[in-house]
């Protein structure tokens, strides 16, 4: 396994950290930050989410850059993704933090998606995410970042940038969805 696999493999691997954190009843006191107070724990847990995010871009970055591009990372760096993704939402909807509607609007297209994914692949066919799918997943990591700091700086000035940030994460998903299923209508109608 090359080093940009392994990365995504340690991306899967903080989130059950991250979901202990985040929803494990313990309390390390509050943090004032930026005009909002948060729990310590949140403010752990969106700096987990964060550094994992960011690990998305690192992993990507260091398989161009080295030719360490294989199908396996095709596979594994969209499944990091979105079990990141989706288990961040889900503790967002669990602290109240996130409308249920929404998340189940994202999630239905991250298992769609990966429906079409594994219906090319059967056909020989691994596909890498394309351009509306990093716009998706960018949108995504700000919206929950800001979600999981609290909304933080813009808290203070009565700003609800995290919950903009969540509708426009929304827009990109099902656009990049419709993309995504517009450009691959062919397995459909080739499938038997």
């Amino acid at each position: 396994m090359n080093l940009p696999n392994k990365i995504t493999v340690s991306r899967i691997l903080l989130i059950p950290l991250f979901m202990i954190i985040m929803i494990v009843p313990f309390s390390w006191g509050e943090i004032a930050l930026l005009g909002t107070t948060m729990p310590v724990t949140h403010f752990v847990g969106a700096l987990i989410y964060i550094f994992a995010s960011v690990t998305d871009w690192v992993d990507g970055y260091l398989a161009r850059k080295h030719n360490l591009v294989t199908n396996l990372g095709k596979f594994l760096d969209p499944l990091a993704d979105k079990l990141l993704v989706s288990s961040a939402l889900i503790v967002l909807v669990e602290l109240g933090y996130a409308p249920a509607w929404i998340v189940i609007i994202i999630i239905s297209r991250e298992f769609a998606v990966t429906g079409l994914r594994l219906l090319l692949a059967g056909g020989g066919e691994v596909v890498a995410a394309k351009m509306p799918g990093k716009i998706k997943m960018w949108a995504q990591t700000v919206a929950i970042s800001a979600l999981l700091l609290h909304n933080i700086i813009f808290e203070a000035f009565s700003i609800p940038f995290a919950d903009i940030a969540l509708w426009v994460a929304m827009f990109f998903t099902i656009w990049s969805g419709w993309d995504y299923f517009a450009k691959n209508k062919q397995v459909f109608s080739n499938s038997k």
